[in-house]
């Protein structure tokens, strides 16, 4: 007599398939979460940067947070940021 199985938990219903053995999975690939985006960390990196040549007088460029130094039109590329 065959039973109906509602949690998915029972074994096949036909007796004679047996279950052999603890079945063995690949271990799982885990990607690390971050707190912060990669154009986030880069920002966060420039900015530390800057605060630092600022401090010991070499900031000889323009910040990068100085947004109107890189203004362009649409279509046309931002202009390049020199360290």
């Amino acid at each position: 007599m065959s039973k109906i199985d509602t949690q998915g938990m029972s074994g096949p219903a036909d007796p004679s398939i047996k279950v052999t053995g603890k079945q063995e999975y690949k271990p799982a690939i885990i990607t690390p979460r971050r707190l912060f985006t990669h154009e986030y960390v880069k920002e966060m990196s420039i900015l530390i940067n800057e605060i630092l040549d600022r401090r010991e007088g070499q900031m000889d460029y323009t910040s990068y947070f100085d947004t109107d130094k890189f203004k362009h039109f649409v279509g046309e590329s931002e202009p390049e940021y020199r360290s």
